[in-house]
């Protein structure tokens, strides 16, 4: 597995660009996924921070860059039944930061076509987290429209990277682009 704790996309022909860019905060490496780069970074917090403050200086950045999404945990799989066991045990460690709260999952997925359905996946996580939450007596809503949070699921073949991103952060980090 490779290691890594932010993907990336870019727009088409930003590719060098936006690797030069990212390049002092870790090691950027391609994927077989077109447009698709993967960062090895140590400081997320300073990457945000930085990411944000150039684009506030140049917002012709975002020209080049699509998306990024630092993510919290990943882990490989080489089944759906593996990827939905092991996405379901990451999405369940936000469950106290989810309580009471109006959340959805969104997932990008690269890969396993055909073999893994965003938007079973979507539903099937939110399910599980709606559940959790009532077992603890903190019922949760699915929102699509404006909600506190969004749990980004992120695949790269059999690679997966899970996050947990508030209505605050999407306003701020305009590059999540979950919505």
């Amino acid at each position: 597995m490779r290691d890594w704790n932010v993907l990336i996309t870019v727009h088409e022909k930003a590719y060098g660009w936006v690797r030069n860019l990212l390049s002092e905060f870790g090691p950027v490496e391609r994927t077989e996924f077109f447009n698709v780069l993967i960062l090895q970074c140590p400081d997320v917090e300073e990457l945000l921070q930085r990411l944000n403050e150039k684009i506030t200086a140049e917002p012709g950045t975002l020209n080049f860059l699509a998306r990024l999404i630092p993510v919290t945990e990943t882990f490989s799989f080489q089944t759906q039944e593996e990827f939905e066991r092991k996405a379901r045990e990451s999405v369940l460690s936000f469950v106290e930061k989810l309580g009471g709260k109006s959340f959805h999952v969104r997932m990008h997925r690269r890969g396993f076509k055909g073999k893994i359905s965003t938007v079973e996946e979507e539903k099937m996580l939110d399910e599980v987290l709606l559940k959790a939450l009532e077992d603890i007596g903190m019922p949760g809503r699915i929102n699509f429209e404006d909600p506190d949070a969004i749990v980004a699921v992120e695949t790269l073949g059999q690679q997966a990277g899970v996050s947990l991103w508030t209505r605050d952060d999407l306003k701020k980090y305009l590059f999540l682009r979950l919505t």
